[in-house]
């Protein structure tokens, strides 16, 4: 397999990855599981949701969806999929803006004095958190945006984050769904989180949370996070309680899985094994450090290269999950890339490893850029446009490294988010 081919293969798993979590493919099986026909409908239906994957998730359900319904999803500026029946808003991430509290304020509208024979969907994935804003009471949205800026560049983990945001929020932890109380909730849920965890997908709006106030506070101490007064006094007071697990408002909430990581995994994996490459998914919920992450990978693919364990090559190893990037540097961060240039390093060039990191929602940081490709003459071209390797990554500088190289993976909006996709070919 040459340079070329090994390239074209990398792309061509990362796209079904992507394909594999279309509303499109995973959103009518469940309509027909969850509400049946149209004709056997009792009351109102309702559609909410947030998100990045919302607004196609909402245009396939009306598509499939004869009967009469009504509703808003919000999702990420340049996401929208147009729709003739639910409203479609479009706000900011990954730090919240006034767009995205009014859309919040406007969910709570919708979903205000139904009844017991009525329906609510609630359309979530990932990026919700941030485009479902409403501050508690007492904090203002600066207050979130700063403590957000401040968490994403912290190296907590997203579970660490989101408990904090369902703990500063009038809207998440399982608010929105006792606002829907008495009505039925059907949530249809495309995951981006390890574990897969619905209180971790969009911060749980329409579930319950176990997490309390204390363990929002403790997170946000141990990352050494500036808080305002108004912050601790919501969470040392109790306050910020989100609503728990039994709470007798959420005992009409069913939730439904209809994308995860792992489904894009194996969509991959299908493709390389047409390829006729030995294929293994290492795991769909992997986390710490992105650049440790990357030591470790390389660690894998050299034992592959130069001794055949535990895999034989050629083959495919991939993997999922969300890590984090303490941002130290003066870089744009992205954990993908980092992960890439330290992969890039440990590997130092070692012939017949190639590797593509990328966000499945097109997005990786805060660039619209999912990810970069890796290949074995990647540090040689780098070090022949003057770039040092170790430089850019104490900088946290991974797409400037791969943008000089011409090795960035730019797919634009794909209206879906499994979380991140990795694939190390060994030829």
């Amino acid at each position: 397999m040459n340079d070329e081919e090994a390239r074209a293969l990398l792309r061509q798993m990362f796209a079904a990855a992507i394909a594999a979590a279309q509303p499109a493919q995973c959103i009518p099986p469940s309509l027909a599981r969850h509400l049946g026909a149209p004709a056997a409908a009792r009351g109102r239906l309702i559609v909410i949701g947030a998100g990045k994957a919302s607004a196609a998730m909402a245009s396939t359900l009306e598509e499939n969806w004869p009967g009469e319904l009504s509703g808003l999803v919000v999702t990420r500026h340049g996401y929208a999929v147009g729709c003739r029946r639910i409203e479609i808003v479009e706000a900011a991430h990954p730090l919240p803006d006034a767009a995205g509290v009014a859309a919040a304020q406007r969910m709570f509208a919708c979903v205000r004095g139904l009844a017991a024979e009525d329906t609510v969907v609630c359309l979530l994935s990932g990026g919700g958190s941030a485009l479902l804003a409403l501050p508690a009471d007492g904090l203002e949205l600066a207050d979130k945006q700063s403590l957000s800026r401040d968490l994403l560049r912290s190296g907590a983990s997203i579970a660490q984050i989101n408990c904090v945001r369902r703990h500063l929020s009038a809207i998440k932890g399982g608010r929105l769904a006792a606002a829907c109380h008495p009505a039925r909730v059907i949530n249809l849920i495309i995951s981006d989180v390890p574990g897969d965890r619905p209180i971790d997908i969009a911060s749980g709006p329409t579930v319950g949370d176990p997490t309390t106030c204390a363990d929002a506070l403790a997170i946000l101490r141990r990352y050494a996070i500036a808080l305002p007064r108004q912050v601790v006094d919501l969470l040392e007071s109790g306050r910020g309680e989100s609503i728990k697990p039994g709470d007798a408002r959420l005992a009409r909430v069913e939730t439904q899985l209809v994308a995860t990581p792992q489904q894009a995994l194996e969509a991959a994996a299908a493709v390389a094994r047409r390829a006729g490459l030995g294929t293994h998914i290492l795991g769909d919920a992997i986390e710490g450090e992105a650049r440790e992450v990357g030591k470790v990978m390389a660690g894998i693919a050299l034992q592959v290269a130069t001794r055949g364990q535990p895999f034989a090559a050629p083959c495919v190893l991939l993997s999922g999950g969300e890590t984090t990037v303490t941002v130290r540097g003066q870089g744009r961060g992205g954990r993908n890339v980092e992960f890439l240039l330290a992969l890039a390093i440990a590997l130092a060039g070692t012939r017949g490893i190639y590797a593509l990191a990328g966000d499945t929602d097109g997005v990786d940081g805060l660039e619209e850029i999912a990810g970069a490709c890796l290949a074995p003459d990647s540090l040689a071209r780098a070090s022949a446009l003057g770039i040092q390797p170790l430089a850019r990554l104490d900088d946290n500088d991974g797409h400037g490294f791969f943008a000089a190289l011409g090795d960035s993976v730019v797919t634009g909006p794909t209206l879906t988010n499994v979380n991140d996709f990795r694939a190390l070919l060994i030829v």
